[in-house]
C-alpha cells in the first residue's frame, strides 16, 4: 500500500492576501485574537520595519550620489545642476517625512551612512565614467550637513 499524502490547503494569505488582509483587520477590530494567522501577521509585520529601512536606506544612497554629482561632475554642471540640486532636495525631504513618522530610524540612518555613500559612490563612478581615484572612499561630508536643508557641496572657486 502506497502512503497517501493529504494535500496541504493553500492558506487565504496565499491565495488572496487582499482578503487575508481585510478579514485579519476585521478580526483585530472585533479582538477575535483567538482565530488570527499570527504568522502570517508577524512577518507581515516584520516586513513593514524592513520596508521603511530599505526605502530610508535607499533614500540616503542616492541622496550621496547626487550630492557627488555635484561636487564633482563638472563636465555636466552646466547641464543637469538644477536636476540634481532637485534631486537632492526630494531625497532629504522623503528622509525627513521618514524621520518624522519613525524617529529611531536616525540611528539606522547613521549606521548605515558609510554604507549607502559607498553605494552612491558606486553609482555616481557609473554614471559618471570619472576616474574613481579622484573621489573619496570615504564621504567628505557628514550625515548631519548631507540632511541639512541648506546644506549642498560646492567646489570651492
Amino acid at each position: 500500500m502506497e502512503p497517501q499524502f493529504k494535500a496541504k490547503p493553500t492558506s487565504l494569505y496565499n491565495a488572496d492576501y487582499q482578503l487575508w488582509l481585510d478579514q485579519t483587520i476585521a478580526q483585530l477590530k472585533a479582538r477575535n485574537f483567538s482565530d488570527l494567522d499570527l504568522d502570517n501577521l508577524i512577518e507581515e509585520i516584520e516586513s513593514l520595519g524592513r520596508g521603511e529601512k530599505h526605502a530610508i536606506a535607499s533614500y540616503l544612497m542616492r541622496l550621496c550620489e547626487h550630492l557627488l554629482k555635484i561636487k564633482y561632475w563638472e563636465a555636466e554642471q552646466e547641464t543637469y545642476l538644477r536636476g540634481w540640486k532637485r534631486e537632492v532636495i526630494n531625497f532629504k525631504l522623503q528622509i525627513q517625512e521618514a524621520l518624522e513618522t519613525s524617529p529611531s530610524l536616525k540611528s539606522f540612518l547613521q549606521d548605515s551612512f558609510a554604507k549607502q555613500y559607498k553605494n552612491g559612490r558606486k553609482l555616481f563612478l557609473n554614471a559618471s565614467d570619472l576616474n574613481a581615484s579622484l573621489i573619496p572612499q570615504e564621504p567628505d561630508f557628514s550625515l548631519e550637513q548631507a540632511l541639512d536643508e541648506d546644506w549642498f557641496p560646492w567646489q570651492p572657486e
